[in-house]
């Protein structure tokens, strides 16, 4: 091929992926781990409520039963082996401390799986909140190490559970990053995201970048707390 050739096929090549042109997730079952806690019951509330198919999780089946009627909207509940098996995407809401165990006795069930883990170590004293760092590096990289068959990302970390639960808030004003190894499950969190009135998912790098976002939290808590609000996050020039 001559260098003319060569700079023909070049000029030829299809033009740069869309950002923003993102799948259709809307027939997508999502499964909510720890879905009968706060940051869960708030994400499940909201998927459900903008159409999404969706099954929370608990230790205890009864329980998860009891605040999917609570939610309402088509909500299952179930324990969480059935919540991993049932689900297409599996978003991991669980506390910290319950999550290693949580994701080692569901390797099996979230083999092949898209987990989106939005777990924050936190730790808090009488100075307030603080990041921890696992030995991972995250809790994104610990889910990855933990779940070598499934295909981990992170987002909906800096998400209010106080305004995702409040029913009278039709959208929720925030962005919400996004961290994975891969584009097209990135864009498929993104757009499970965007299926939030009011929410933007945006590609935030990969999972070794995840522990900064992650830690932020603390961040917004202290701003939450001398601020009496709820603050989230929004990107500017995006």
């Amino acid at each position: 091929m001559t260098s003319t050739d060569s700079a023909s096929a070049a000029s030829q090549k299809a033009p740069a992926k869309d950002p923003w042109d993102l799948p259709d997730v809307s027939g997508l079952v999502v499964g909510v781990l720890g879905g009968t806690g706060p940051q869960g019951k708030g994400l499940a509330f909201r998927l459900a409520r903008a159409g999404q198919k969706v099954i929370i999780g608990s230790r205890a089946a009864d329980r998860a039963r009891g605040a999917a009627e609570e939610l309402g909207h088509g909500v299952e509940g179930a324990d969480n082996t059935e919540c991993a098996r049932r689900s297409d995407i599996v978003i991991v809401a669980v506390p910290w401390d319950g999550h290693r165990e949580t994701l080692e006795n569901l390797r099996g069930e979230l083999a092949g799986k898209l987990v989106v883990d939005c777990v924050n170590p936190l730790g808090f004293d009488k100075k307030g909140a603080y990041a921890l760092k696992p030995e991972e590096g995250s809790a994104a990289e610990q889910a990855a190490a933990l779940l070598p068959d499934s295909r981990v990302t992170a987002a909906f970390h800096h998400l209010s559970a106080v305004l995702l639960q409040d029913p009278a808030l039709e959208e929720i004003d925030t962005d919400v990053m996004v961290l994975g190894e891969e584009r097209a499950d990135v864009e498929t969190v993104q757009a499970l995201a965007g299926r939030i009135p009011g929410m933007r998912g945006i590609f935030a790098g990969r999972l070794r970048n995840a522990h900064q976002v992650e830690s932020l939290v603390a961040n917004l808590i202290s701003v939450n707390r001398r601020y009496k609000a709820h603050a989230g996050l929004r990107l500017t020039d995006v």
